[in-house]
């Protein structure tokens, strides 16, 4: 994988060695985070996310079964996603929101927990298109 220049996070861009958490991080030990996985291609029209709002529908609905309440809007998100593209200049993309809890109480429940959110995006390349899963 080739490093991006920039991943939004936590509603603002920063560059890729920047994107850190604590390694107290409460998703690093319970494993309670949600993710999306989308392709962005270049088309006659520009560049184009398949089934954006789709995605950005099932990554909501996700948070929400983890009781992940993330702290932006649907339209937050979404403007986000197509900005960490064009941010980056890229033509074929693979995009990876990820909304996670941050550092704070331990425990299955957390109550005062940060809800965080990161989106990176990177060229598409040969490699990823060769893993079926995606």
């Amino acid at each position: 994988m080739e490093k991006s220049d920039f991943i939004w996070f936590d509603g603002k861009f920063v560059d890729w060695d920047s994107a850190q958490i604590n390694v107290m991080t409460h998703t690093l030990h319970y494993g309670t985070g949600v993710f999306e996985g989308i392709r962005a291609r270049n088309t006659e029209k520009g560049v184009s996310i398949f089934r954006l709002n789709d995605h950005v529908d099932r990554l909501f609905a996700s948070a929400d079964s983890y009781n992940l309440k993330i702290p932006y809007t649907k339209e937050v998100i979404f403007e986000a996603i197509k900005d960490v593209v064009s941010k980056n200049k890229l033509e074929s993309a693979y995009i990876r929101p990820l909304v996670f809890f941050g550092e704070g109480e331990m425990g299955l429940l957390p109550k005062d927990v940060p809800v965080r959110v990161s989106i990176r995006s990177e060229e598409h390349t040969s490699e990823l298109q060769s893993q079926p899963d995606l």
